[in-house]
């Protein structure tokens, strides 16, 4: 048994925990938002100015792929499941639950994906990558768990949290279909303007006057730049590249990690507790991440490529 690790796969594996980084942040950086903006108000900022800066950057680098006519349909699904319903449960859930709580929901996207990855792409997930996900999935409950392994949260926050990670699955699937086809800076162009015009009847329908009524406020429209650059942006072209290289199983399973980077990002910028349980928890993580990360080989077996596409 030994692990396959060529530089390619580790630069995607850098770009998958990049994404999951930055997405970790975007769990505070929504909380310091909600003080100033309502959700929708908030996500529709942060996608105009993504979209800004991916539009920009693919005509200066001349790198802006004009979607083919068959296509066109891809992006829209796409858009469709992510940003737009995506953001829709991940925001309005986060007014009901906390941080922690939003994070370690969104960490069960890696146990549900290889099911959606097995039905389109018939992907195989050994075992041994099986028990690493669940290992992982293990220690992120003693993260967010308390002491009494219990914590309080409202179930519409919950549900909300869910339909967010059934729409980032199917965002993974529909993503898979194109990133063969077009670079990362064209998908993810196309997918913050086509969000925007999902969003727009939304926004202009509830919360459009509240907008203009409401003064500027400083701290929350920091939070939105930031969400913009690191989490619509960055994290989006991480993953993107990541899922070129290494595949949907292998990339989600990065996002065992947010609730990790989420309850030590709040230690150091919310000054919540990080205790014994939440270290030990932190451990178990990355070791059942390392764990579904291993492949084996059996004698005569040749190389196997994991969804590398350019």
């Amino acid at each position: 048994m030994f692990i396959k690790m060529k530089n390619k796969d580790f630069l995607a594996y850098l770009s998958a925990l990049g994404a999951a980084f930055f997405w970790s942040f975007s769990f505070i950086w929504f909380k310091i938002a909600y003080q100033g903006y309502d959700p929708i108000t908030v996500v529709i900022l942060r996608l105009t100015l993504s979209a800004i800066i991916m539009v920009a950057i693919g005509l200066l680098m001349r790198r802006l792929q004009k979607p083919a006519g068959k296509d066109i349909w891809l992006f829209i699904l796409m858009s469709f499941f992510e940003p737009f319903v995506y953001f829709m449960g991940e925001s309005f859930g986060l007014k009901y639950v906390s941080s922690t709580v939003a994070a370690v929901i969104v960490a069960t996207i890696p146990l549900i994906s290889p099911l959606a990855a097995w039905f389109f792409f018939r992907e195989k997930l050994k075992w041994m990558n099986a028990a690493g996900l669940a290992l992982s999935f293990l220690g992120v409950g003693l993260v967010v768990l308390n002491g009494s392994f219990q914590f309080d949260a409202s179930p519409l926050g919950v549900g909300l949290e869910f339909i967010a990670v059934l729409a980032a699955i199917a965002y993974s699937v529909v993503l898979r279909k194109l990133v063969s086809k077009y670079n990362t800076y064209s998908i993810i162009a196309y997918q913050n303007i086509i969000g925007i015009l999902f969003f727009l009847p939304v926004w202009l329908t509830f919360e459009f006057n509240d907008f203009l009524q409401r003064p500027f406020h400083a701290e929350a429209a920091k939070a939105i730049v930031l969400l913009a650059v690191f989490a619509s942006v960055l994290a989006f072209a991480f993953f993107t590249q990541s899922i070129r290289k290494i595949g949907v199983n292998r990339s989600n399973s990065f996002i065992n990690l947010i609730p990790v980077f989420v309850a030590i990002l709040s230690f150091f910028v919310l000054k919540e507790e990080l205790n014994f349980q939440k270290f030990v928890g932190i451990v178990i993580v990355v070791a059942g991440l390392f764990l579904a990360q291993i492949k084996r080989k059996k004698p005569g077996e040749p190389e196997q490529l994991e969804a590398h596409q350019t």
